[in-house]
């Protein structure tokens, strides 16, 4: 009898183990946030760093083999992961977490989405139908989906409701503290002109007043020209910008030369989580992010 309550005993303990939450999530942004909001009771794989281009990433076997265990897939959306993860879907045989399924997730569909196209045409480069991916980058936005990603978590598994509402409470109170002290030391970055790399930070932008007034690639995806380098330059007359910002895994070598070529600087961002020794979370995200643009106005 001893040995059967014992049995018993040990096969619950590996079921509550074997009940965690497995979530594949495409970018660190999301897959830091389902941390937050998981703890303990989450297993979290995030498919992409943040020196990679999350718009070009190959479909590996090992991201198969991560997303067949998956009870949750959380995407940015937007045509974002257009080119791999429709593949690691269906490769991947895991029903849950095929898209209009609860186990599949898309960060956009709960905020408001900036450049939408009014029309598509690929001769205007990578534009994505259902408005700009990087959503991430105003930290409303990360708040919202948090919210909408904690209703989620708790369909999939009630059994840990109480843990992830309690999870998101917390992290919810601590974002919102940060974000009033962000806000105003954020104050001198207002009506701020820029120009970009690429169109990574239309959102963060957005959020802090500052204006961009031109893009290194002559189209969004398109490596950026000689031609259209001295275009900017030319431009530079008539509306100056004040830095010229980039995202980790983007090339130094175009943003440096208009730096050199203006006096400008160059401002590396750190875009999601892990893009700079500073940003290990999505606090330290924004913290560096701040302190990055403010330096660039000295």
């Amino acid at each position: 009898m001893k040995n059967l309550i014992f049995a018993c005993i040990v096969g619950l303990s590996v079921g509550a183990a074997q009940a965690d939450l497995k979530i594949f999530a495409t970018v660190p942004e999301w897959g830091v946030l389902a941390q937050e909001i998981g703890g303990s009771k989450v297993k979290v794989y995030t498919a992409t760093n943040a020196f990679q281009d999350p718009h070009r990433i190959e479909a590996k076997p090992s991201l198969l083999a991560q997303a067949r265990q998956a009870n949750l897939l959380i995407a940015a959306g937007a045509d974002l992961e257009i080119g791999w993860l429709p593949l690691v879907l269906r490769d991947s045989g895991n029903s849950a977490i095929q898209t209009g399924q609860p186990g599949y997730f898309e960060a956009v569909n709960f905020v408001n989405r900036l450049d939408a196209p009014a029309t598509l045409d690929r001769a205007h480069g990578d534009v994505h139908a259902a408005g700009n991916p990087h959503i991430h980058l105003d930290p409303r936005n990360v708040l919202k989906v948090g919210e909408a990603l904690t209703v989620r978590m708790v369909e999939l598994d009630a059994a840990n409701a109480a843990a992830y509402q309690a999870g998101y409470r917390a992290f919810a109170s601590k974002w919102q503290a940060a974000m009033a002290g962000w806000q105003k030391d954020a104050a001198p970055l207002k009506g701020v002109a820029v120009l970009v790399h690429h169109a990574s930070f239309v959102y963060l932008l957005n959020w802090l007043g500052m204006k961009e007034v031109g893009a290194l690639e002559p189209k969004p995806g398109i490596e950026p020209s000689s031609g259209h380098l001295t275009g900017l330059l030319v431009r530079q007359q008539g509306a100056p910008a004040r830095m010229v910002l980039r995202a980790t895994y983007q090339q130094p070598g175009p943003s440096q030369w208009i730096a050199g070529k203006t006096g400008m600087p160059a401002v590396l961002l750190p875009y999601t989580v892990g893009g700079t020794a500073e940003a290990k979370d999505l606090f330290g995200l924004f913290d560096d992010t701040i302190q990055r643009l403010l330096k660039g106005l000295q």
